[in-house]
């Protein structure tokens, strides 16, 4: 690269707004510039409405289950541990108060409160957190002067640097400190400021004194993104003692041999890592080392290409398996969404250095696929684990009774789906990442832009600008790596030749005007995508959509025969499954399913009945061997019933 090339983009650094969170947000509000140079810039979640879609019914559902709790229930605990008056009763699951992580709850809640009221500019949200932080204050202040604040006594920090058991009480701070800074970025909370910095100064003196080998010791407990906590309330205040304490938080064992490039996640705790490896992203923007880049863009790389099932998402009963060993390790528990919520964090970072498209494809993956699909489009309740066991069933949360991990990061999942559907480029443009129905209004640019679709139920967005003036500003839509047949774009209503390829993005350089008008069509295509470790165990997609096949709702007596299986010599996958008339987006196998035929549809559209995600694709006599075992067994039972003389129930 030029030297002018370097001087521009240094002079950028210094126009545009630097992000206590990602690269380009929360203008005002910052101490401490980006050290490194992006490509990418986010925008604020204020900036973007959602229109009607599958993702704003999400959000409401949200909404509703957000403004329905109860501000005493969540902070009873808190009270508890303060010694102050509380008549509430806590909520159920990690919250209740013989859960040592309990707390972790209301970190999340006060994102999520944050999140929608930036999201919506609804003021019910930023109220009810503003009431939450007010308390969070009162029970700081009956804690004792140190800033020590919690739902559990900070004897169990005694003994997490001890050595000795306690369930993750630096996972249930992070996502503590996580929300009042939320709270103060979002929402103008001065207070929450004020109350994060004195838990930070807590955190700095108990720590400070520690000899590596104790820091060490202790980081073997999860410790949530504390790294990234620290980092981003150094951003926020300038104050070098968060910037030093977040590299305390470097886990060597874990972090070093993905400095060297090893894939040693074998057998670690999934979600424990990931967001190590967000606080080292988060360093890299804000200090410039090398390693901490080198570690965060490794483990992203190696958990996508090894450890990835098709939805996006990671894990087996929470766990890391041999790098690219997935087909046997299908359970009720694979893919627990906390990962992919983290996954997705990591990613944004990255897209913001890289503005690589494939970071974009991924992150629609498990948008659509995962995040969505976790979700009951009923009642808002959200799944801990998304399981893709052959026959299993999405189970979701309680209400009130199951506040779990991903209880907790469902609250903040569908309150910003705004987040990476647009992000401003390096050079003054724009990217299109998502085609979500939405709303950008672009203050620098004077321009409002609306994107008008009902993707993926078609394969068109249309995007509308308005201006009061002319504005020049290059337009970067995504042509993703899935669109083997190619796309077709009009401006204002004139064919225009595309020449870049999928897995990239069609520039546009011009200047617009008011009323301007994109389309984009984006045909989607059937595909097969294989286990690593098993060719003959596949998923089926369309376009970035994984498809799910409808099993019912009534029980499977023998899951290892009554679950279909797929005889399709070979053959293109639109041969033999094809598309229901007049069903968007449903598809029926043609003569290859056995024990018969099964409709699909997208995966996030499956729930409350047993599903199929991943087929396995058999040859005429595997099936005939699979069928004479089952008969076989059948027989015997029957046989054996024959025989009781007695049964006991």
């Amino acid at each position: 690269m030029k030297r002018s090339a370097f001087i521009f983009l240094g002079m950028l650094l210094l126009a545009l707004p630097l992000a206590a969170q990602y690269p380009g947000q929360n203008e005002g509000k910052l101490k401490v510039p980006l050290a490194v140079p992006v490509k990418a810039y986010a925008f604020d979640l204020r900036d973007v409405r959602l229109l009607d879609g599958p993702f704003r019914h999400a959000m409401e559902l949200d909404q509703a289950w957000l403004k329905d709790l109860d501000n005493d229930r969540l902070m009873h605990n808190f009270r508890v541990n303060a010694g102050l008056r509380t008549n509430a009763v806590a909520y159920g699951g990690w919250e209740a108060l013989d859960v040592e992580l309990r707390g972790h709850s209301l970190g999340h809640i006060l994102s999520a409160l944050a999140m929608m009221y930036a999201s919506t500019g609804d003021t019910t949200y930023k109220n009810k957190g503003d009431k939450l932080v007010a308390d969070f204050a009162e029970v700081q202040d009956a804690l004792g002067s140190s800033g020590y604040l919690s739902a559990f006594p900070e004897k169990y920090i005694d003994r997490v640097i001890a050595g000795s058991p306690v369930w993750a009480p630096w996972y249930t701070l992070h996502k503590m400190f996580a929300g009042l800074i939320d709270m103060y970025l979002l929402c103008d909370n001065q207070q929450a400021l004020n109350v994060v910095t004195r838990m930070g100064n807590w955190a700095y003196n108990k720590l400070n004194g520690l000899t590596e080998k104790q820091m060490q010791n202790m980081l073997r407990t999860e410790f949530g993104g504390m790294n990234e906590a620290l980092y981003n309330l150094y951003s926020i205040t300038g104050d070098t003692r968060y910037k030093s304490l977040a590299e305390k938080f470097y886990h060597k064992k874990v972090l070093d041999p993905l400095f060297h490039q090893e894939d040693s996640l074998n057998g670690l705790h999934a979600n424990t890592q990931i967001p190590k490896a967000i606080g080292e992203a988060r360093g890299y923007e804000l200090c410039g080392t090398d390693r901490e880049h080198e570690v965060s863009s490794f483990f992203y790389t190696t958990v996508l290409k090894n450890h990835t099932y098709v939805i996006g998402g990671n894990s087996d009963g929470e766990m890391f398996g041999p790098p690219g060993k997935l087909s046997d390790r299908l359970s009720d528990n694979t893919t627990e969404t906390c990962n992919t919520y983290n996954m997705l964090k990591l990613a944004r970072h990255l897209f913001c250095l890289s503005a690589d498209e494939s970071v974009a494809d991924y992150y629609e993956r498990a948008l659509y696929n995962h995040i969505l699909a976790s979700q009951d489009p009923d009642d808002g309740m959200v799944c801990y684990y998304v399981t893709l066991r052959p026959g299993g069933e999405k189970a979701f949360s309680d209400k009130y009774n199951s506040f779990w991990c991903c209880v907790g990061t469902g609250f903040e999942n569908h309150s910003k789906y705004g987040e990476a559907i647009y992000y401003k480029a390096a050079d003054g443009g724009l990217f299109v990442n998502l085609f979500i129905p939405s709303e950008l209004t672009w203050e620098e640019k004077g321009i409002t832009l609306t994107q008008k679709t009902t993707f993926p139920e078609e394969d068109k967005s249309r995007l509308y600008i308005h201006s009061g003036k002319p504005v020049y500003a290059p337009l970067y839509i995504r042509y993703p790596a899935w669109a083997k047949l190619g796309v077709s774009l009009m401006v204002n209503g004139k064919k225009v030749k595309v020449k870049e390829n999928p897995g990239s993005y069609i520039a546009l350089n011009r200047t617009w005007k008011n009323n301007d008008s994109i389309e984009i069509e984006i045909p989607m295509s059937l595909y097969t995508e294989a286990m690593p470790d098993n060719p003959q165990r596949a998923a089926i997609l369309y376009g970035p959509l994984v498809l799910a096949g409808e099993l019912g709702k009534k029980a499977l007596p023998d899951p290892s025969f009554d679950v279909p299986v797929l005889i399709t010599g070979g053959k293109p996958v639109n041969e033999w499954l094809k598309p229901v008339a007049g069903q968007p987006l449903m598809f029926r196998t043609s003569g290859v399913g056995r024990p018969e035929d099964v409709t699909l549809l997208p995966f996030y559209k499956v729930y409350n009945q047993h599903q199929i995600v991943y087929w396995d694709f058999l040859d005429e006599a595997a099936w005939q061997k699979r069928l004479q075992e089952h008969q076989a067994k059948a027989e015997a039972e029957k046989a054996m019933k024959e025989r009781m003389t007695d049964e006991f129930l």
